[in-house]
C-alpha cells in the first residue's frame, strides 16, 4: 500500500495566501460558476454556496467515530482542518430528486416536455481527495459507453473541481487502504494543500487542467519553495500515519463470494436498522427509482429520486421482493460495494471516506465486518480436513 504523497513537477506549484483563496472564489463567481464550498450548518460541515473565505469553516474541526459526529472549535486559522461532512459531491451531479418529464393536456392532445438540465456550471471548492475519487467512480458507472446517463454527463461536464488535500483525517477514514488519499492525484482542476506553520498560513496550489491553470494565473500567487513542498510532504505524511482504520483488499471479491452464507451476516442484521443512511451519505451509491405524480390540473410528471438497496421494494419483482430480510439487504450492499462492483466496473465501489461508519446510527463498521469474515475464512482454511493428521 503506497501512502506516499504524489510529487508533481515543481513548475506546477504556486503559493496562495488566504486572500488569494478569496480571489479564487471570487474569480469563479465572475466566470459564471455557482460556487459551493464547506460551511458550518446544522452542526456539521456541509456543502453550500460561498462568496469568499469568510464563509469557510475557519477554526472548526470534526470528531468522528462509528455512529458519532460532532464539531469542535479550535484556535487554528485553518479553513480545512476537518475530514468529511455528510454531503459528498454526488448530489451536485446526481441530484436526490430530478424531473425526467412533465405531461399536460394541450389543444393538440397530450404534450410531453422532457426536462433539461437547468443547473448552472458549478465549482466545488475544498472537496476531499476521496470525494474526487468518488466522482471518478460515478464517471465510470454513469458515463459508461452504451449506458451513459445524459443528465449526469451534462452536469459533470460543467463541474469545476478544487480539491483540498487532507491533513485532518477522521478516526473513521480509511482512504489509504483504497488508494484515494490523503493526497489528490487526478480528477481535479486545481489542488490545494493548506499549510499552517512557521511559514505562515498559505496554500500550496497546482493545476491539472487548462481551465485550472488559467484560473490560477488570473488569481496570481507566489512561487513555491523547497520548504513549501517539504511542508506539504510533512502534512500529508502525518495525515497518512494517523489513519489507523484498514480494509484489507487482498482477494476481497473472492472472499465475499465464498462466504455468502457466513453467520456474520446474521450478527450484523441483528444490529442493522436497514435505515439506508450508509447509501445516502456514500459518494458512489448510484441507485435511483422513478416516481410518477399527477396534480389537480391533470398534469403528470416523472421524477427520478435516490433509492437504496435497503428498501424492501428495491428488489421487488412480480410476487415480492428478492431480498426481504435485513440480512439479505446488508449483504447485498457490502458484497456489491466491495465485491461484484469489480465485475461490473473493474474497480471497488468504496473510496474509504468512512461516512457509512460515522453516519450509521448503530456504528456498524464495514472494515470490521470484512475483517471478521476474513478471520473466520482463514481459520476454516487452516483447519485440517476430517480424518487428516
Amino acid at each position: 500500500m503506497d501512502v506516499r504523497p504524489s510529487r508533481p513537477p515543481a513548475d506546477d506549484w504556486a503559493v496562495l495566501d488566504p486572500q488569494g483563496i478569496d480571489r479564487l472564489i471570487g474569480a469563479l463567481g465572475r466566470r459564471g460558476y455557482r460556487t459551493l464550498g464547506p460551511v458550518v450548518r446544522d452542526g456539521a460541515i456541509t456543502l453550500a454556496e460561498i462568496a469568499g473565505v469568510a464563509d469557510l469553516p475557519a477554526g472548526w474541526r470534526d470528531a468522528q467515530d462509528p455512529g458519532r459526529y460532532r464539531l469542535e472549535r479550535t484556535e487554528s486559522p485553518a479553513f480545512f482542518a476537518w475530514a468529511v461532512g455528510p454531503h459528498s459531491a454526488k448530489a451536485q451531479v446526481l441530484p436526490p430528486r430530478d424531473r425526467v418529464w412533465r405531461a399536460s393536456a394541450g389543444a393538440g392532445g397530450v404534450e410531453i416536455a422532457e426536462a433539461g438540465v437547468d443547473a448552472p456550471p458549478t465549482a466545488l471548492v475544498g472537496i476531499r481527495p476521496c470525494d474526487v475519487a468518488g466522482l471518478g467512480v460515478l464517471d465510470r458507472v454513469l458515463g459508461a459507453a452504451g449506458a451513459a446517463d445524459p443528465a449526469y454527463l451534462r452536469r459533470r461536464a460543467q463541474t469545476f473541481v478544487v480539491v483540498a488535500e487532507c491533513g485532518s483525517p477522521a478516526a473513521t477514514c480509511f482512504c489509504t487502504s483504497m488508494g484515494t488519499g490523503p493526497d489528490a492525484r487526478s480528477g481535479f482542476d486545481l489542488a490545494l494543500t493548506e499549510l499552517v506553520d512557521g511559514g505562515g498560513h498559505r496554500f500550496l496550489s497546482r493545476s491539472a487542467t487548462g481551465a485550472g491553470a488559467a484560473l490560477l494565473r488570473a488569481v496570481g500567487g507566489a512561487s513555491a519553495t523547497t520548504i513549501d513542498r517539504r511542508s506539504r510532504d510533512g502534512v500529508l505524511g502525518d495525515a497518512a500515519a494517523r489513519i489507523r482504520r484498514r480494509l484489507d483488499r487482498d482477494g476481497l471479491p473472492a472472499l465475499l463470494e465464498r462466504n455468502l452464507e457466513h453467520p456474520r451476516w446474521d450478527e450484523v442484521a441483528d444490529r442493522c436498522l436497514a435505515c439506508g443512511n450508509c447509501t445516502m451519505v456514500c459518494p458512489t451509491c448510484f441507485c435511483t427509482s422513478v416516481e410518477d405524480t399527477t396534480d389537480l390540473t391533470g398534469a403528470s410528471q416523472r421524477e427520478r429520486r435516490w433509492a437504496s438497496c435497503y428498501e424492501v421494494g428495491h428488489s421487488y419483482i412480480h410476487g415480492g421482493p428478492v431480498r426481504p430480510s435485513t440480512r439479505a439487504r446488508y449483504r447485498q450492499w457490502l458484497t456489491h460495494k466491495l465485491g461484484t462492483w469489480h465485475d461490473q466496473f473493474g474497480e471497488s465501489g468504496c473510496v474509504g471516506c468512512g461516512r457509512c461508519v460515522t453516519w450509521c446510527p448503530v456504528g456498524i463498521d464495514l472494515c470490521e465486518e470484512v475483517d471478521a469474515i476474513r478471520r473466520a475464512d482463514g481459520a476454516t482454511a487452516a483447519r485440517p480436513a476430517p480424518g487428516g493428521s
